[in-house]
């Protein structure tokens, strides 16, 4: 179903978005078999591919257009965009670095802490350590993780007071 639409790039916030028409909605709705956001999708922005998530905001469905997607997006709003779009069933499940997985569940109280985060919150520390280069700061950065959920400092290491 990449049945291409235009549409007028707009902003919400800080958030650079378009709507999509009614017609996509309901076939997106009906591959997807869910109406509840968010909703995985994958298309195309002027010729350029992307993966992201459908939100429903205010109401109102929205495609949120960020930097990956579109070059300079906040300062092109009210341009014209050329964009299609349909669901994306493809598996987006990131797995958490084996040493991570295993200092959480070494501390019964981290593990306690992040099985409370919210999913949002689960995937960017998962993403944070999957992202670091080398093993040391990957280490440095589990141990800073750790204490982080027991509690005793925020995310960037700095004590609580």
């Amino acid at each position: 179903m990449k049945t291409p639409f235009t549409t007028k790039l707009e902003i919400i916030g800080i958030n650079p978005f378009v709507f999509i028409p009614n017609e996509i909605l309901n076939e997106l709705f009906e591959t997807s078999g869910k109406n509840k956001s968010p909703i995985p999708v994958k298309g195309t922005i002027n010729g350029r591919e992307f993966r992201q998530n459908l939100m429903k905001y205010l109401g109102e469905w929205r495609l949120y257009i960020n930097l990956t997607m579109l070059k300079d997006s906040p300062k092109r709003i009210g341009e014209m965009l050329e964009i299609s779009v349909e669901f994306d069933d493809s598996d987006r499940t990131v797995s958490i670095h084996p040493d991570l997985e295993k200092a959480i569940k070494e501390n019964s109280v981290a593990l306690q802490n992040f099985e409370n985060l919210i999913p949002s919150r689960k995937l960017e520390l998962i993403r944070y350590i999957n992202n670091l280069k080398t093993e040391i700061s990957i280490q440095r950065n589990i141990e800073k993780i750790v204490k982080h959920l027991n509690g005793e400092t925020d995310f960037f290491g700095k004590k609580i007071k």
